[in-house]
């Protein structure tokens, strides 16, 4: 039997623990900690109140299908319908300032979208965030997927306290990646698209790779493994966060996996979307804040209001 390294398998520090949905009742917490996350994904939408204190999701977690095709039209219009029933809890005082975040999966830059790999192609060139933010009448904040997720596990997670350069894979329809040094995301990475072997990675190493080509455990990991050995040729990375989909099934395959680099299961698994979102969303509402009270202690115009 061959050797093969071992791999250091971890979760988050005491801050990550009750990260499953209905962990809090909506009567736990302050309103004013609360935001929405939103993880769009190839087959379903899926969101959740969070504690953005903690990362803890607060009453339920609801999925809605995707729409087919994934227009950005149907899409906003089902997630504004998925934000409504989230909502639905609290009193509408409260419940109506919550700031919204989305992961979406694609390249984006100032709240628009500017790839569209596994979604519909009319998502390239889109205003995400000020589209989905008439629709809800609250703040909104676009992020890709992946990036969204990694901020989740970096904060709480599996990434917490690690220096270095982390890579976090959502593996899944296809493979998302995010980049962090010491901490910090180099955004849009998109290493799903990396080619091997004259092809885009994802479609040999993704999860959907497995079950459209009828691959046992062992054989897609084959193809994952050569995935992980290209991107640790390149990068050097201190650890591998392996989260999606497949995140939940990680026992079918690690032993299969032969890098040198440290290996960790994301702790918030498929529900790293939902909190990164959340994250993206109260921080975008506070930098807004922040700078709307710049502006009034400096004597600027409000928004809307003619200047002298």
């Amino acid at each position: 039997m061959t050797d093969r390294p071992t791999h250091e398998t971890r979760t988050g520090g005491p801050a990550a623990v009750g990260t499953k949905p209905g962990d809090l009742a909506p009567g736990d917490v302050k309103p004013s900690d609360l935001a929405i996350g939103i993880d769009f994904g190839g087959s379903g939408i899926k969101g959740a109140v969070v504690n953005v204190r903690t990362g803890q999701i607060v009453g339920n977690r609801l999925r809605i299908p995707t729409p087919q095709p994934a227009v950005p039209r149907d899409v906003v219009a089902v997630t504004d319908e998925l934000v409504g029933r989230l909502v639905e809890a609290w009193d509408p005082r409260d419940g109506d300032t919550f700031p919204v975040g989305v992961g979406v999966p694609a390249a984006t830059r100032n709240g628009v979208t500017l790839t569209a790999a596994n979604i519909d192609p009319a998502w390239i060139g889109f205003a995400a965030e000020r589209e989905m933010g008439l629709a809800m009448h609250r703040v909104v904040a676009v992020g890709n997927d992946a990036d969204v997720a990694g901020l989740a596990e970096i904060r709480f997670g599996a990434g917490r306290y690690q220096r270095g350069l982390v890579m976090v894979l959502t593996i899944g329809t296809g493979i998302g990646t995010a980049l962090f040094i010491d901490g910090r995301l180099v955004p849009n990475t998109e290493l799903g698209h990396l080619e091997i072997k004259g092809r885009d990675a994802e479609e040999r190493a993704a999860e959907s790779a497995r079950d459209r080509l009828g691959l046992g455990w062992q054989d897609w990991a084959a193809g994952f493994d050569t995935y992980l050995h290209e991107l640790e040729r390149l990068f050097w990375p201190d650890l591998f966060i392996l989260g999606g989909g497949a995140s939940k099934r990680a026992d079918n395959y690690l032993r299969y996996l032969t890098v040198q680099t440290p290996i960790a299961i994301a702790t918030f698994r498929n529900n790293a979307g939902i909190v990164g979102g959340a994250l993206i969303a109260y921080e975008r509402r506070a930098r807004e804040t922040a700078a709307a009270q710049a502006a009034a202690a400096a004597g600027a115009p409000a928004a809307g209001e003619p200047a002298g």
